[in-house]
């Protein structure tokens, strides 16, 4: 390992979804939607890392919705905005089949790129991402939990995404860390929208830490979740969504996003030598068009409220409280929409009501 008291300067985002509506005619929103303080950040660092949860289109697509599909012109964006790092080691690469997944890495292939956590095999899609600046190597690993809904795990002879198993990650990370000055776990993992992690989870991140990782930085909740330091290293257990569009069905109903949904951070990190020197969290709201850096105080807030759930504990009763609140109360909340509201009937409300009931 190295010995060099050098410095690498490391953002870290959350999800990128860069999607378009189906058949449209033009691109949907790309990364020229950060704003100009942001894109000078990112120009100040040596890795820019993000998840890159979209795929381009093929002729052949998955039969669950939605899809995430994306445009050449919007991963050409990525590398504009200095963003030279993604993971595919989530539950949208293979959306339109390897068809798709070939197109989009050999696409960021010509962008100067670097694509890690999918493959042709389990082989590939296993192998890190490897590099070496300042001095200082630094290996990225990514998996996928089974809980994501992901149904296209890498086999030795069939493509797909890494499955996350704690003992082969935590064998894996020992080995990396002979070699590396640092190892950084990507894992899409815990249910959608949920504030906090499971006791599962932090039991996992914590065993990746103990093996060596100097950081864990999660994704696929889609809204932010605690971050914490044990021992020598620092988890974020949900990064969030930071490029927020739409998510389209094929019959042009779309997934939209509220306040908090729409609120991230970028994650600041130096790393010296084998030492983590720096980390700063710095929130970011998506408004639709910008993404820019949010001064309101609201991103502190969100971010200090999802530390407290971590500090007050993850207990069976309050995970379940948060699940029903994303599985019932959500859902219900997202229907009180004048569009949706109008076309209300008697029965209807009879329905949601024994419904909820029925959840309790």
């Amino acid at each position: 390992m190295s010995l060099k008291s050098q410095k690498i300067r490391l953002a870290v985002v959350g999800d990128l979804l860069l999607t378009t509506p189906y058949a449209a005619k033009t691109p949907g929103r790309g990364m020229e939607a950060l704003s100009a303080e942001i894109r000078e950040l990112f120009s100040s660092c040596d890795l820019v890392f993000a998840n890159l949860e979209c795929t381009l289109p093929a002729e052949k697509l998955i039969a669950t919705e939605p899809r995430v599909l994306t445009t050449e012109k919007q991963l050409e964006s990525l590398a504009a905005a200095h963003i030279n790092l993604v993971t595919l080691a989530n539950n949208h690469a293979f959306d339109t089949f390897d068809e798709g997944f070939y197109k989009t890495t050999q696409k960021l292939e010509k962008l100067a790129i670097h694509a890690f956590g999918a493959g042709s095999n389990l082989q590939q899609a296993a192998t890190p991402a490897l590099f070496t600046n300042n001095g200082i190597s630094i290996a990225f690993l990514a998996a996928v939990d089974r809980s994501s809904g992901m149904n296209s795990f890498a086999t030795e002879n069939s493509s797909g995404v890494p499955y996350l198993n704690s003992e082969i990650i935590c064998t894996k990370i020992r080995e990396l860390k002979l070699e590396n000055d640092h190892v950084i776990f990507a894992p899409h993992w815990g249910e959608e929208r949920f504030r906090f992690p499971s006791s599962q989870q932090i039991e996992q991140a914590h065993a990746f830490i103990d093996a060596g990782a100097s950081l864990v930085l999660g994704h696929h909740p889609h809204v932010i979740q605690g971050t914490e330091h044990y021992n020598e290293g620092f988890i974020a257990y949900s990064l969030g969504n930071f490029l927020t569009n739409n998510v389209y069905w094929e019959n042009g109903d779309a997934l939209t996003w509220n306040r908090f949904e729409r609120t991230s951070e970028i994650i600041l990190i130096e790393l010296e030598g084998s030492q983590v020197t720096h980390i700063q969290q710095i929130p970011t709201y998506d408004n639709g068009k910008e993404i820019v850096i949010e001064k309101s105080g609201w991103g502190d807030k969100c971010l200090k409220k999802a530390d407290r759930y971590l500090k007050n504990g993850i207990t069976p009763a309050s995970y379940q409280r948060e699940a029903f609140r994303v599985r019932t109360i959500l859902p219900f909340k997202n229907q009180l929409c004048w569009e949706k509201l109008r076309r209300i009937r008697g029965g209807h409300l009879k329905k949601a009501v024994k419904l909820i009931l029925q959840k309790k």
